[in-house]
């Protein structure tokens, strides 16, 4: 049996006598302490209610379904017979654009279906900042965030097909989307002291939350203000904290979050990164979903992008030629380009010589980089342009997340090859070419083997979570070691941050493989 946050239990309970006069509710608490339920065990009111007539017409042999509030066990529902195989969980993803949720059998652990649908937040905006003012100090509007943040799940629910039979859930998200769940103001996440209303909420009943669900949501901590539960769950998840070896574990999106140790220390930092890794700035950004162009190569002058729901197979339907440009009959037409395919792109251009160590476009080497509402533009495929803004962005972008990690590695004494892994955590790291983001400088210069894309790191912890109640220590564990730096208060960040907005960066001596890239391809280029 599984160590979760809920379990059920068949019990045969002995029949009343006049020998054996104990309550029915004493009964049942004596069943349960001798299976091997060694916690207190509460029976609330409404549980009580039912156990007449339920113990007779079950003939006193029924299930009880249990759920960890924290403290000890919450009795949630009593069955007539045995219903121990029926036993479900949920492990959920709350992000500020997509919400994940993963339906378990929590008797063997086994993954049975997994959905994923838009935060109905987005309505108020795709930019958190926009989400937050549109609620700040208006009751009814953050209500109206609240109810979007909860119907949210219930639709993944609804997908799953689990709203009548999960009885713990788990959820992980950064501070804000904690607070939106929890109806509390967000705007302390962003202002100054940055003080947060909650960040280790714990178990909540989930009637408390609109949440259709028998027994508890746990929400996991935040270590911070911008250092979310997220991010916990991805502690919990990559074991980072119990390794002998050094890794590093960077979550990259809007912001970025960083942490940084092994079973000894933790030391951890988050910032803004900027939008631009998804989109978010760039002209024809959008985000990773039909239509966006997600993988880009330059050969021979010409560009070719492959497209969100085109045929991968189908070498005529993936790739397009900007320099002919070839109409697709078959797959995807593209729309845009999200944050994957903006880094393949500006890798590619700065192999190619078409952007200089600066990101400057050099309309001399393509007459694909043409000039467009008064600034210098690249046609990425057919209508669709990068203009030198958005590489501009991008850069900032890029040299902000590299930053951070020389930030956190010079305060923790370590040089990069002293680190055994690097984690790159989300739909970011899950999508992104490892030698794009390399060429670019976004990551580190080291054995590819070492860059471990670590997926949905915060839907893994949660999920390990509900099935492992003993990591509730390791929580309180994790967030005890871990020291937080504050980014804005490190006195060269600014001045680091600009001698990395060079490709790959200033010192180029840094990126040995990259340098060694760029001269193979700049042979092809004469030959």
């Amino acid at each position: 049996m599984m160590n979760g946050l809920s379990q059920k239990r068949y019990l045969e309970l002995p029949l009343p006598t006049e020998d054996d006069p104990r309550s029915d509710q004493q009964r049942i608490l004596d069943s349960l302490a001798a299976a091997g339920v060694e916690e207190r065990v509460h029976i609330p009111v409404h549980i009580l209610r039912e156990l007449y007539p339920l113990l007779d017409n079950a003939k006193w042999k029924i299930t009880v379904s249990l759920a960890w509030n924290g403290d000890n066990w919450e009795m949630v529902e009593i069955e007539e017979g045995d219903t121990t195989a029926q036993h479900y969980g949920l492990a959920v993803d709350l992000g500020s654009t997509t919400v994940v949720a993963r339906l378990l059998d929590c008797n063997s652990g086994e993954i049975l279906k997994e959905v994923s649908c838009f935060n109905k937040q987005i309505q108020w905006g795709t930019d958190i900042l926009s989400r937050i003012f549109y609620c700040k100090d208006n009751r009814e509007k953050l209500e109206e965030v609240r109810r979007a943040t909860v119907e949210s799940i219930c639709e993944c629910m609804d997908k799953l097909d689990a709203s009548h039979s999960a009885l713990s859930m788990v959820i992980a998200g950064n501070t804000t989307m904690i607070h939106f769940l929890l109806g509390m103001d967000s705007f302390c996440v962003f202002y100054t002291p940055h003080a947060v209303h909650a960040d280790c909420p714990g178990f909540q009943l989930a009637r408390d939350l609109d949440i259709p669900l028998k027994g508890y949501v746990y929400c996991y901590p935040a270590k911070s203000n911008y250092l979310g539960g997220d991010i916990i769950s991805g502690m919990i998840d990559t074991e980072l904290y119990k390794k002998n070896e050094i890794s590093v574990f960077f979550d990259i999106g809007t912001n970025g979050e960083l942490v940084i140790g092994n079973k000894e220390f933790l030391l951890c930092g988050a910032g803004a990164a900027g939008p631009a890794l998804e989109g978010g700035v760039v002209r024809t950004g959008m985000r990773a979903e039909a239509g966006a162009v997600d993988e880009v190569k330059i050969r021979d002058g010409n560009i070719y992008v492959h497209v969100i729901g085109s045929h991968k197979e189908d070498s005529g339907s993936h790739e397009k030629n900007s320099g002919n440009h070839e109409e697709n009959s078959s797959g995807e037409e593209p729309r845009g380009i999200c944050g994957s395919g903006i880094i393949d792109l500006i890798a590619e251009l700065f192999l190619e010589g078409w952007i200089d160590i600066r990101g400057k476009l050099s309309p001399e080497k393509s007459p694909l980089i043409q000039e467009r509402d008064n600034q210098l533009c690249v046609e990425y495929a057919p209508g669709l342009y990068f203009y030198q803004k958005d590489i501009d962005e991008f850069i900032r972008t890029k040299s902000a997340a590299h930053t951070m990690v020389e930030i956190m590695l010079r305060e923790s004494g370590l040089d990069l090859d002293q680190a055994d892994r690097f984690y790159v955590a989300g739909a970011f790291g899950k999508h992104v070419s490892k030698e794009s983001a390399i060429t670019i400088g976004m990551y580190p210069d080291m054995d590819r083997d070492h860059i471990i894309n670590a997926g949905n790191s915060s839907l893994e912890g949660a999920q390990k979570l509900l099935l492992n109640r003993s990591l509730l220590t390791d929580i309180d564990q994790i967030l005890e070691e871990m020291v937080y730096i504050q980014f804005a208060e490190v006195e060269d960040f600014l001045e680091l941050m600009v001698a990395a907005q060079a490709l790959p960066h200033t010192d180029y001596k840094r990126y040995p493989t990259v340098m060694e890239k760029l001269k193979e391809r700049q042979k092809d280029i004469k030959l």
